[in-house]
């Protein structure tokens, strides 16, 4: 069963969407959000990357920066920039990239379901950046960014969020990279049917977003521990898509060196695992299949029968070429850790593989076959979790379309 709980969003009106919308704030560093929000005084990254505002070095963790969130949010708030809907709505959120569509529905998932394991994870999170979104949603009072969950596809809701789409848009404009973004509010009782609906659906899965979760259940154990009863700080912020819509690009690694290694002897080494033959094309054509480019020329690597074990993990290519290259042969034992490697979403191309290589910043690239939904769905059933930087969803969700306040 999941619960999904219509609410009453901060929304910029309709002649301001595109002026407020912003990518999210962890696609981006501090300069680049600030060179984004550089003679854009609407932009989303003043509330979501709020140290763009204050003196460059300022630690994006210090308390100032998260009061000047807060103080950007009630400047929006005051100047009519977000204005709270009247009554408690369902969105419908349509992205269109390139020939990719994909149609969400925006609502407030339940802290208490995520607690018990009915919105699933699979994804580690890390200390540090849990405590920065749980201070940055106590300080603002809401979500801000909303987390992107994905469920398996039902015609049932097919049909009901194809009914959504018919009623008038309320936001329609492309963003600067060409997506197409999309925005209804839905009509009560649709909403009320598309509730229902969803208690049918036995579990959701956190697709992106998972510091975003984590810290919303926090925030809510905080205000409990407080004296807070029951309110709108048991619900946090999400898009949920069906998952035959769901886009996962190629998530692909760079490596500085070769573990002292000459080309000769690593193209050798590899070889016990691997059948390593020169590449026309720098992309896998099929899964156990990897792209290595070294010395100007690109490989097509294709793991060994019998060379990695058939469970959701170890069959996962993310952890093929872990398990039988980057550590064992490249010394790279804690990929979310060693500085040597670096990790390059989809969205950027294999040029960007090539370019780094060739600038000398890296030694070797290895482009890999996108993850499946299916995957992804089978290893979070299995109450595990995947390697690090096994995704890159795209598109990514624009911030700043609507918040869930808790007061």
């Amino acid at each position: 069963m999941s619960v999904l709980k219509p609410f009453r969003g901060w929304r910029p009106p309709r002649e301001l969407a595109h002026r407020v919308g912003a990518p999210p704030y962890d696609v981006v560093g501090t300069e680049e959000a600030r060179a984004h929000a550089k003679g854009k005084e609407l932009s989303f990254f003043h509330v979501s990357r709020p140290e763009i505002d204050l003196p460059a070095g300022t630690d994006e963790h210090s308390a100032e920066v998260y009061q000047k969130g807060l103080e950007n949010l009630r400047a929006f708030v005051s100047r009519g920039v977000l204005r709270q809907d009247p009554q408690p709505a369902f969105y419908a959120y349509r992205q269109k990239m390139g020939a990719h569509t994909q149609l969400g529905l925006v609502a407030c998932a339940s802290v208490d379901e995520y607690d018990r394991g009915l919105i699933k994870k699979h994804e580690l999170t890390r200390a540090d950046k849990e405590d920065d979104r749980t201070h940055h949603i106590e300080t603002l009072g809401g979500n801000d960014e909303p987390v992107f969950l994905t469920y398996r596809a039902d015609r049932g809701i097919d049909g009901l969020m194809a009914r959504a789409i018919q009623c008038e848009l309320d936001y329609d404009f492309v963003a600067e990279d060409g997506v197409v973004h999309t925005f209804w509010v839905i009509p009560a009782e649709l909403a009320a049917r598309l509730a229902e609906a969803f208690t049918r659906i036995p579990c959701l899965y956190v697709a992106d977003g998972h510091h975003r979760s984590a810290a919303a259940s926090r925030a809510q154990k905080a205000l409990r521990a407080r004296g807070a009863g029951a309110g709108e700080h048991d619900w946090f912020l999400a898009v949920v898509f069906p998952h035959d819509q769901m886009q996962i690009l190629d998530y692909n690694r760079v490596v500085k060196d070769l573990a002292g290694a000459s080309p000769d002897g690593f193209l050798s080494a590899i070889g016990e695992k691997f059948s390593v033959e020169p590449a026309a094309e720098p992309r896998p054509r099929r899964p156990h299949q990897f792209g290595m480019y070294l010395g100007g020329q690109w490989y097509l690597l294709t793991a060994r029968p019998g060379s990695f074990p058939k469970s959701p993990i170890g069959a996962l290519d993310v952890s093929i070429l872990q398990d039988n290259l980057l550590e064992p042969i490249l010394k790279i034992g804690e990929p979310r850790t060693d500085k040597r490697i670096g990790f390059v979403g989809g969205i950027r191309g294999t040029d960007e593989l090539v370019r780094l290589v060739d600038s000398g910043q890296y030694q070797v690239a290895f482009s890999l076959y996108p993850t499946s939904l299916e995957q992804l769905m089978s290893v979070a059933d299995a109450g595990l979790i995947m390697p690090p930087k096994s995704t890159w969803f795209e598109p990514k969700l624009r911030s700043g379309l609507v918040l869930h306040l808790f007061d």
